[in-house]
């Protein structure tokens, strides 16, 4: 009897992730995404700047700064088992700590809920860069930090925008073969669609932890499961790329 090794495993997690993303969005989905559409214009605009503007300067540093990129060594010489074992023991450590500053700035209303935005938005690239690391790929390209913000919006867009996003993570290598230089290339990075595409994903959960009291449930459950969607983005779009690579 043939034993089933690890790759097997990761191989069949991968399919059902594949058959996920192409999967059409359900009536449920849509009755959601007009009701958020409808909350989201009694959000005050001052949260919006908030979220836009802590966007903005993350999709800044992640492409051209050093905050996230020189801290974790990029891992080597280790198998996908083992480079997962640590991918999961981050997913964990970052759920928790997400899920605690959740709580924290839920528990003060509307100013401590406006902070947890861009505090949050840093606990999450710090996951990618490091699972990236972990994963074996070099950060301090910025074709790897621009895969990083691919990952982001592949777990925080709307359905239609998840598609897109889908077909560049899943055909990376061509698709990175066909971008200009690393300056010219940033002239072109649309933010606003990017933020934009994140604040509706998130607003209608976000509101509720502004709410004091009640906000502090919401902030840390909501966190904790923001981590864990992009702990399961961030390893199916790594090991697509690995898998990919070792069946040429």
């Amino acid at each position: 009897m043939e034993q089933i090794t690890y790759e097997d495993i990761v191989q069949e997690e991968l399919l059902r992730w594949h058959r996920k993303m192409v999967k059409n969005q359900s009536m449920s989905q849509k009755v959601a995404k007009t009701i958020q559409k409808k909350m989201n214009s009694y959000i005050p605009e001052k949260i919006h700047e908030v979220v836009t503007v802590s966007i903005k300067n993350m999709v800044h540093a992640t492409l051209v700064g050093s905050e996230y990129t020189t801290k974790t060594p990029k891992i080597i010489d280790e198998s996908l088992q083992e480079r997962e074992s640590r991918v999961r023991q981050a997913i964990v450590t970052y759920k928790r700590t997400a899920a605690i500053e959740g709580a924290g700035t839920g528990a003060g209303g509307i100013l401590l809920g406006m902070a947890d935005f861009p505090l949050l938005l840093g606990i999450k690239m710090k996951f990618l860069f490091e699972a990236a690391n972990c994963y074996g790929f070099d950060v301090k390209d910025y074709r790897e930090r621009l895969y990083i913000l691919y990952l982001f919006q592949l777990a925080f867009s709307s359905e239609e925008k998840k598609k897109e996003v889908y077909r560049i993570i899943t055909d990376w290598e061509n698709y990175a073969s066909t971008l200009p230089d690393e300056k010219k290339y940033l002239e072109n990075v649309n933010w606003k669609e990017f933020q934009l595409e994140y604040r509706d994903h998130i607003d209608l959960v976000k509101m509720l932890q502004l709410i004091p009291g009640f906000g502090a449930i919401v902030g840390a459950a909501a966190n904790y499961h923001f981590l864990d969607v992009l702990g399961e983005t961030a390893m199916n779009g790594y090991r697509n790329r690995i898998l990919e690579v070792k069946a040429r």
